[in-house]
């Protein structure tokens, strides 16, 4: 009842996000079971006419003996009390309806559903039930025996395992509880990338009756990680083949896959805590960014790649070309907001970072050359940035000239006649004002100039609009840019330089 009545905290939504959040917590137990070594096929199908949904796969299926607690079997449990598959002992740990720990379980999904059946193949036999909106239709019922009903083609492939079928109802989700199959098949894409162990299959059809004539799309990655950056780098000119680092930290268990690319100038960074992609990142993303530009900067300096005073790399830099996949398996998480789409954990940090120090270091030191190529790309990547950087601020500087006023130093003259007027070039204020006094105010014009005046001949433009004095000397003579120098628009006929 809480569950109806609140749904969005539940989900998140009751929009297309939290629809399909739907799915994907019945998912996550079948993923449970896989990352336990108990499964390893899971098959999904949806019914696009009716909403109706399916998920299958060859675990050991939810336990059907009496719960001691409740009184009921433990399938029912799991089906109608909110988080109560933690109750359930070591041997079905998998079934922890928290959807590999992050989730809110199956009696959510059983709640929020119009209708739901499902089927439980454990100890050579198959049982069934039904519910209504999270309510037993029937109890949970002794069907044929395993061998007879895979005969009938029941969707399972082994002796065990666990068959939901449900539909959303309508009154919960009033935009409509028909699941979009390209979102659906994208997921189980990714889900198939984070656990390389499982085969998941995938189909959609309009109506219940032509099902069977639709292809199954298999997902099957056993590449993993490398697999899943290598499928997003395809066609880019990659400078090594990818790093897979991993390590368990104080519980937390990191896997990170890693590849730079010559021709791609950002990077690109995809995370997922317990198999949820968190797309705002959050602590575990910035303990990998962190950790990188730490450990690159540190060897490069070990391999003479950065010498002397040269600055070190800013962590832009060091991501230059980057494509990095990330996953974290952490118990209990803390996210930012309602949608999980960022990690607030602090101790995910930590691990990132003991993870991509602790292996990273192994991965150059075992091949230095590929750390040489990466470095070499990162001073290219800072260089065009500074000159990036530099031509801003010559353009701010010169768009300054054109429209400031003249200095407050120059006394000017009175003449605007450039053929016959004089501008006086003095060292300080001092000599400044004994000049103004003797000039001939009608055509003589005076501008005071303080301290060393800076050696141009090796100086670029930028730095050279930076010094004050100089900018000053433009703008008085009414030069202008390199570029835009015109005589015809000089203020002076002659320069006078008076110096001690």
């Amino acid at each position: 009842e809480p569950v109806r009545k609140r749904p969005g905290m539940y989900i998140g939504s009751t929009g297309r996000r939290g629809l399909h959040h739907l799915l994907y917590e019945v998912l996550d137990n079948s993923i449970d079971e896989v990352q336990t070594g108990n499964a390893s096929v899971i098959k999904v199908e949806i019914v696009e006419s009716t909403g109706w949904v399916t998920v299958s796969d060859d675990g050991r299926g939810i336990p059907v003996d009496v719960h001691p607690q409740t009184g009921k079997t433990a399938l029912e449990t799991v089906l109608t009390v909110l988080h109560a598959g933690g109750k359930f002992g070591a041997e079905d740990s998998a079934y922890t309806t928290t959807g590999g720990l992050h989730g809110v379980g199956l009696s959510v999904v059983n709640a929020l559903s119009e209708s739901l059946k499902v089927k439980v193949r454990r100890g050579g036999l198959e049982y069934r039930q039904e519910y209504a909106r999270g309510c037993p239709l029937t109890t949970v019922g002794e069907g044929d025996s395993v061998r007879r009903s895979a005969a009938k083609g029941s969707g399972l492939t082994s002796g065990t395992g666990t068959e939901v079928s449900f539909k959303p109802d309508a009154e919960i989700f009033t935009g409509g509880v028909n699941m979009e199959p390209s979102v659906i098949n994208a997921r189980l894409k990714e889900l198939a990338f984070l656990n390389p162990g499982v085969t998941i299959l995938f189909r959609s059809a309009k109506t219940e009756e032509e099902m069977s004539a639709v292809e199954w799309v298999e997902h099957s990655h056993k590449g993993g990680l490398v697999e899943y950056v290598e499928s997003k780098t395809k066609g880019s000119k990659t400078m090594h083949k990818p790093f897979l680092l991993s390590k368990m930290v104080d519980g937390i268990y990191v896997e990170i896959a890693l590849q730079w690319s010559a021709d791609q100038f950002s990077d690109t960074i995809v995370s997922y805590v317990n198999n949820v992609k968190t797309v705002d990142g959050g602590t575990h993303v910035d303990g990998l960014k962190g950790a990188l530009t730490r450990t690159i900067n540190t060897l490069a300096r070990k391999y003479k790649l950065l010498k002397g005073e040269m600055p070190n790399l800013s962590g832009e830099y060091v991501r230059d070309g980057l494509t990095a996949v990330m996953q974290v398996k952490i118990s209990q998480p803390e996210f930012e907001g309602q949608t999980k789409a960022k990690l607030g954990s602090q101790e995910a940090t930590r691990a990132v970072s003991t993870c991509v120090s602790d292996t990273l270091v192994e991965k150059f030191d075992m091949s230095p050359e590929i750390l040489n190529n990466i470095v070499g790309k990162c001073l290219q990547a800072q260089k065009a940035a500074d000159a990036a950087r530099k031509a801003r601020e010559m353009v701010r500087r010169k768009s300054v000239l054109k429209s400031s006023t003249l200095p407050g130093k120059l006394a000017d003259c009175i003449s605007r006649d450039s053929s016959e007027s004089e501008l006086f070039i003095v060292e300080g204020d001092s000599a400044g004002g004994s000049t103004k006094q003797a000039r001939d105010r009608r055509f003589q014009a005076v501008l005071p100039l303080r301290g060393k005046i800076l050696n141009i001949e090796k100086t670029d433009e930028a730095t050279l609009l930076k010094n004050q004095e100089l900018s000053n000397l433009i703008l008085a003579i009414g030069l202008g840019s390199r570029r835009g120098l015109s005589i015809d628009k000089l203020r002076y006929g002659r320069g006078i330089i008076l110096t001690d």
